[in-house]
């Protein structure tokens, strides 16, 4: 076995290690620190039958809008991924995958600006001297590692790579690939500047994941004077011991974004403003 194999299955026991932790959910339930699927549709996730916050109002000028993926890769999304163990549940159960892939396809048939907020690690990032929890589960086990900010080596099918679906759309020489970010929002790269410079000021808003990558975008976009809709199917979150990620992500989306909408309502968005 070479090294390269042996370290992608070290990586893959390391989260078998943690799915397994996750497979115990149905005991954890019962302590309410997670929700089993049953419960999120009847509660968590659906939304609710009174809500106490205005509805919303938002209306997209295909103008002004951008449709912006977070982290659409292979380490997030798919099952070869290092993070499936923990959240390939809710990748599946969101139909996350195909969502995804359904915004690109209107986005692209309507000429929309369309922007990729990519996560990558190089070799120098793992001399970081101080780290949050995950970002010290995420350099353990070599998520989105790359060999260089100028290398490729290595690149093409690995785990920062892109979804296999995605590549005929983003590598169409119009979508927008912005510089990587670092920890989970925007803040360390060009999104905003790339934004700004198209006069985008609308943004639909979707990827990896929930709770992490695309609320910090969501909250910084917001803070930067954006209007932002989330699309709550076009994402997922890992499920673990210490919380459903999702359903985190979408309290907060419903208090704070300017719309929540379905891969269905925002492409009935795109539509309509067409």
């Amino acid at each position: 076995m070479c090294d390269h194999d042996h370290k992608d299955s070290s990586r893959r026991g390391f989260l078998k290690t943690s799915a397994a932790a996750v497979t115990g959910v149905a005991a954890v339930a019962a302590t309410g620190a997670i929700s089993t699927n049953a419960n999120a549709a009847a509660g968590d996730y659906a939304d609710p039958e009174k809500p106490a916050l205005p509805p919303s109002s938002m209306k997209l000028d295909l103008k002004r809008a951008a449709v912006v993926i977070i982290d659409p890769q292979v380490d997030f999304l798919s099952p070869k991924g290092v993070t499936w163990g923990v959240v390939g549940e809710s990748v599946t159960e969101h139909d996350t995958v195909n969502n995804i892939e359904r915004l690109f396809k209107i986005a692209k048939a309507k000429d929309i600006v369309t922007a990729i907020s990519p996560h990558y690690y190089y070799p120098t990032d793992h001399g970081w001297k101080f780290e949050g929890g995950l970002e010290k589960l995420m350099h353990k086990i070599g998520m989105f590692d790359r060999k260089g900010p100028l290398d490729l080596k290595g690149f093409e099918n690995s785990g920062a790579d892109w979804m296999p679906q995605y590549k005929k759309y983003i590598n169409d020489g119009k979508t927008i690939v912005v510089s990587p970010h670092k920890v989970y929002g925007p803040e360390t790269n060009d999104l905003t500047l790339q934004l700004r410079k198209r006069g985008v000021d609308q943004v639909v808003l979707a990827g990896m994941s929930a709770n992490l990558c695309v609320e910090s975008h969501f909250r910084e976009l917001q803070e930067q004077g954006f209007e932002v809709a989330v699309v709550r199917d076009a994402t997922a979150a890992a499920k673990i011991p210490e919380g459903d990620g999702y359903a985190a992500a979408i309290v907060n989306f419903r208090y704070m974004a300017n719309a929540v909408w379905t891969t269905k309502e925002a492409i009935k968005q795109i539509e309509a403003s067409a």
